[in-house]
């Protein structure tokens, strides 16, 4: 809980703990949700082909076993989420508010962000994300976050890079 509370996330509840097992300076346990042993996990064939929503798919190369790479052809458009979990995605176009692409590696966008990008998802904290245009919901690297109330508002509207730091995100311009 320690952990979380330094990266200034928040648990409101825990659900599927015997509330038994909650000590008192624990969030209370939560009901009526799904438990665990309820859930079925789809069995998952082994393919090079990321994993994107269905309208996505014809927009985005395969990549290979070289080169674990997506490339998404057309914006990213609201409510459509883009999750590559083992290289990077790059965007020939814009990121639309409300939409998210998460990615194992980096995030290249030649377009606006205006959605969430979360890149490094798979621990890697060298990722970085690069847009051209920089009006985004959320990024994150590696678990480590920024909401768009946390920008420096001179940054706002310019081409960027992000990285992750000693665990703190920068934001810098690309000239």
């Amino acid at each position: 809980m320690a952990k979380l509370a330094t990266r200034k996330v928040r648990i409101m509840g825990i659900e599927g703990a015997k509330a038994s097992l909650l000590a008192p300076d624990l969030p209370p346990a939560l009901t009526d949700g799904k438990g665990t042993s309820d859930l079925e996990i789809p069995a998952v064939e082994e393919s090079s082909a990321p994993a994107v929503a269905a309208n996505l798919a014809p927009t985005v190369s395969a990549p290979s076993r070289s080169n674990p790479s997506v490339v998404v052809s057309q914006p990213v458009r609201s409510g459509q989420s883009l999750y590559h979990a083992e290289g990077d995605v790059t965007i020939v176009g814009s990121v639309a508010s409300g939409s998210e692409v998460v990615a194992g590696g980096s995030i290249h966008i030649y377009g606006a962000l205006r959605g969430r990008a979360m890149a490094g998802t798979m621990g890697h904290s060298t990722a970085r994300i690069f847009c051209r245009k920089l009006e985004a919901e959320l990024i994150a690297i590696d678990g480590f976050y920024l909401t768009a109330e946390d920008f420096e508002p001179s940054l706002r509207g310019k081409a960027v890079q992000i990285w992750l730091e000693d665990e703190t995100i920068k934001v810098a311009a690309v000239i």
